[in-house]
């Protein structure tokens, strides 16, 4: 079984920095993406950042030049470094792993999450 664990979640003040990890153990499949999502009280979850197993990374459009995801593949962990964080990032930021595997004609897929770290951004 995958398990994702995150950390680094805080308050922190308008400007400043956090850096949150996201650990996963258990059978992991390569290549595979990790992503970091955030949701707001009351909003939709969202998509903030994606790395893949190669390195190739995609950001939204609000967190681009503020933002860097990495990922270390031996430790099997993934990082984000906010910076110059703003009241609107307040969110629960949560891990998310997945990978598509072909077997003949067919095509599984597999995705899990971690249980979320909150980042709250003081104006």
């Amino acid at each position: 079984q995958v398990q994702l664990v995150e950390s680094g979640g805080d308050l922190v003040q308008a400007g400043g920095s956090l850096r949150l990890s996201c650990a996963a153990s258990g059978s992991i499949f390569n290549p595979n993406v990790m992503s970091w999502y955030r949701q707001a009280p009351g909003k939709q979850r969202e998509l903030v950042a994606t790395i893949t197993s190669g390195g190739s990374t995609n950001y939204t459009d609000s967190v681009k030049g503020r933002f860097t995801i990495s990922g270390d593949n031996a430790k099997n962990t993934v990082y984000l470094e906010m910076n110059s964080l703003k009241p609107e990032d307040t969110a629960t930021f949560y891990c998310n792993l997945r990978w598509t595997v072909y077997r003949g004609p067919y095509r599984y897929e597999y995705e899990y999450w971690g249980q979320g770290t909150q980042v709250t951004v003081s104006s």
